[in-house]
C-alpha cells in the first residue's frame, strides 16, 4: 500500500522532497499507532524514500528584478498580478506566498505590517515602504478583509483550498511571465525568497538577521 502511494505521488509529478515530506508525516502517525499497540511494526516505509535531498536555491540578480518591475503589463492583468506579488514578496524580505495570501488589513498598524509565519508560527514585522504600499493600494478591495484579492472566505477549510488553487495559478503565471520577459531562470514563488536572502548576504547582512527576517527557527 505504501509503495503504491509512493508511485501515486510520483505520477502526480511531486518532487522527491515533497514525497518524502508526506511519507514522514504518514510514518509518524503509523509509529504512534505502533507505540499505542494498535498495530504491529512491519516497517512498511522501508522501501520508500524518507530522506531530504539538498536542493539548489535559485535566485535572480537585481537587474532581473528591475527588468520585470519596468514591464508594461497593463494589458495582461494576470501576469501583472503575479509580477506584483513576486515583487511584494521580495520587498517584504522574501515572505512566503501562503503568508501573503492570508494577510489581512488588520495586520497593518502605524505603517508596519505584522504577520505570523504559518509554517513556523513565528511573529514577524516589517515596515511598509513606498514600493510595498503602491502594490497594496493597487489591489485594494474595499469590502474584503484581506490585503490581496487571493482568498474570499474566512472559513479555514475553504480559504486553504482557495490558497492551494491560487498558488498553482500564481506559479503558472510566473512561468508565463518568465517566458514573456525572456528570463533564463524561471520565476517561482520561492525565487523571490531566495533572491532576497542572497542579495542580503551579498550586502553583508549578518546571517542571524537574514534568518530572523525569513522566519527561520535556526540560523542553520
Amino acid at each position: 500500500l505504501v509503495e503504491r502511494y509512493d508511485l501515486y505521488l510520483l505520477n502526480r509529478g511531486l518532487k522527491r522532497n515533497s514525497i518524502s515530506f508526506y511519507m514522514r508525516i504518514l510514518r509518524s502517525v503509523y509509529n504512534k499507532a505502533v507505540r499505542q499497540r494498535l498495530v504491529v511494526q512491519t516497517n512498511p516505509f522501508a522501501n520508500v524514500y524518507t530522506g531530504v535531498d539538498v536542493t539548489k536555491k535559485r535566485a535572480v540578480q537585481p537587474q532581473i528584478l528591475s527588468k520585470i518591475s519596468k514591464l508594461d503589463l497593463s494589458n495582461k492583468p494576470a501576469l501583472q498580478f503575479a509580477r506584483d506579488l513576486f515583487l511584494f514578496s521580495f520587498y517584504v524580505r522574501g515572505m512566503a506566498f501562503v503568508d501573503i495570501a492570508f494577510l489581512k488589513k488588520s495586520s497593518v498598524s502605524d505603517n508596519v505590517l505584522y504577520y505570523t509565519r504559518r509554517k513556523t508560527g513565528q511573529r514577524l514585522s516589517v515596515k511598509i515602504e513606498y514600493c510595498m504600499q503602491v502594490i497594496i493600494d493597487r489591489y485594494n478591495v474595499a469590502e474584503s478583509e484581506y490585503i490581496f484579492p487571493i482568498l474570499k472566505s474566512d472559513i479555514y477549510s475553504k480559504s486553504y483550498q482557495q490558497y492551494r488553487n491560487a498558488v498553482n495559478i500564481y506559479n503558472a503565471n510566473l512561468k508565463k511571465l518568465s517566458l514573456y520577459a525572456g528570463l533564463e531562470v524561471p520565476l517561482t514563488s520561492y525565487v523571490a525568497r531566495h533572491s532576497w536572502a542572497t542579495m542580503a548576504q551579498n550586502s553583508n547582512v549578518p546571517i542571524s538577521v537574514i534568518s530572523a527576517a525569513l522566519g527561520h527557527t535556526t540560523e542553520q
